[in-house]
């Protein structure tokens, strides 16, 4: 049997280190010249640094993500703070605080002002479960209305960051699973992990040395131009230069976006619309961290929303960037590098900088568009979806990409549950 896997960003990356630690033979068709799709790397001329097209924060109770690293033996590639702290400033006022969740599963924490957003008391933190137990139907603002103490200093950044869309039209059932998997299992399961050196050091590039290793190398620019069906299944699979056959018992997991799925498989309900995402990054004077571990902040009242730092740079992203898209790009880095520069106290003209758009970063993530979200089985029985904007229960975030393409992978493979991932990848 071979597992056919086409897109080799992290769900199908995922899917393929899963289908090759079951021992299955494994075949990777990739449109783009890299891996990683859009958690990817890049050297930048003007900064003379390699840096990540957007940014990203995950959480140690993210399993599928941290499972990933594992297996492909990454896990160092991330950093962490050794505690679940979260530093804000708000520019509107200048105050500066930390939101400290306690390591127990108990919520002992909010009972310290010092550990709570300044001016809230701790019944403003039944909010958090109010989120966790949101159902299908129901947007951030239904939940938590904007009066709410917490809104605009907790709830909305969490939230616009998570569903890449404003709280009056994010789903807040998609915000529901991430609260119980994190903050509701306290700090060791919500600290921040970012990566030391990158996205593609961290996820990509050991992805793909691992499956090296197993002698599975991706095609590059293989586009699938389509699919051929025969006798209820995938028969084929049409690029450029040809048709690979896909034989009676092989697999294929699309892991593509999904418009593209949607002109591949006939009758494919996908979600519609898409929200942008814009990420401006600055070469400083300096190094800001003596250690030389990233760090990050989330910043309120400015256009920049999430400052990560890792060496001498800068990278803000914001998300729900629609409004904001087709500015010119001078013009938005001389908006974000003066909320960079009081966030950070610095002083001194825009130093060089680099804009990265990313206009369709995630599909629209309302009650109306999750619910068009198709699962990872499909109506032929050989062919298995893979994909943050698939029906994962999650935001489309790294964790549900990852999670998809584990699921496809189990789903093609005909088994559901099997022995550890981690103890799979070894074999």
């Amino acid at each position: 049997m071979t597992v056919h896997v086409v897109g080799a960003g992290l769900a199908g990356l995922a899917a393929a280190i899963d289908a090759a630690g079951r021992g299955r033979s494994v075949r990777v068709h990739e449109a783009a010249g890299q891996a990683g799709g859009r958690c990817r790397s890049f050297f930048d001329a003007t900064l003379g640094r390699t840096i990540d097209n957007g940014n990203h924060l995950l959480l140690s109770g993210n399993r599928a993500a941290l499972a990933f690293l594992d297996a492909v033996g990454a896990r160092d590639a991330l950093t962490a703070p050794a505690a679940a702290v979260y530093p804000f400033v708000d520019l509107a006022s200048g105050a500066r605080w930390h939101l400290a969740v306690g390591d127990g599963v108990l919520p002992l924490w909010i009972l310290d002002p010092a550990r709570r957003v300044p001016g809230t008391r701790a019944a403003d933190y039944w909010a958090l479960v109010r989120l966790a137990c949101a159902g299908p139907g129901t947007r951030v603002d239904d939940v938590v209305p904007p009066s709410h103490p917490l809104h605009r200093a907790l709830v909305a950044p969490l939230a616009v960051a998570a569903l890449n869309a404003g709280t009056g039209e994010g789903a807040a059932a998609l915000l529901a699973p991430v609260m119980r998997e994190t903050f509701a299992r306290g700090g060791a399961a919500c600290r921040p992990l970012i990566a030391r050196r990158g996205l593609d050091d961290a996820f990509a590039a050991p992805a793909l040395h691992w499956l090296a290793a197993r002698g599975i190398v991706p095609r590059f620019n293989a586009r699938l131009r389509g699919m051929r069906f025969r006798d209820g299944r995938v028969a084929g699979l049409r690029f450029a230069d040809g048709e690979v056959a896909v034989a009676a018992d092989d697999a294929v997991v699309l892991a593509v976006p999904p418009a593209i799925a949607a002109e591949l498989v006939p009758d494919l309900t996908v979600p519609e619309g898409t929200r942008a995402i814009l990420n401006a990054h600055f070469r400083l004077p300096e190094r800001l961290a003596a250690d030389g571990e990233p760090s990050f902040l989330g910043i309120l009242g400015g256009t920049a929303e999430w400052l990560f730092m890792r060496g001498d740079v800068a990278s803000v992203t914001v998300s729900a960037a629609d409004a904001l898209i087709d500015r010119p790009a001078d013009d938005l880095a001389a908006a974000i590098w003066a909320d960079v520069a009081r966030a950070l106290s610095l002083a001194g003209d825009v130093p060089p900088w680099r804009i990265v758009k990313e206009k369709r970063a995630t599909f629209a993530q309302t009650p109306e568009q999750v619910a068009r979200r198709p699962p990872a089985a499909t109506a032929w029985p050989n062919l298995f979806l893979a994909g943050d904007w698939t029906a994962t229960g999650l935001p489309a975030t790294i964790e549900g990409a990852i999670r998809s393409g584990f699921h496809a992978a189990s789903l093609a493979c005909g088994v559901e549950n099997g022995r550890d991932r981690r103890a799979r990848a070894a074999a």
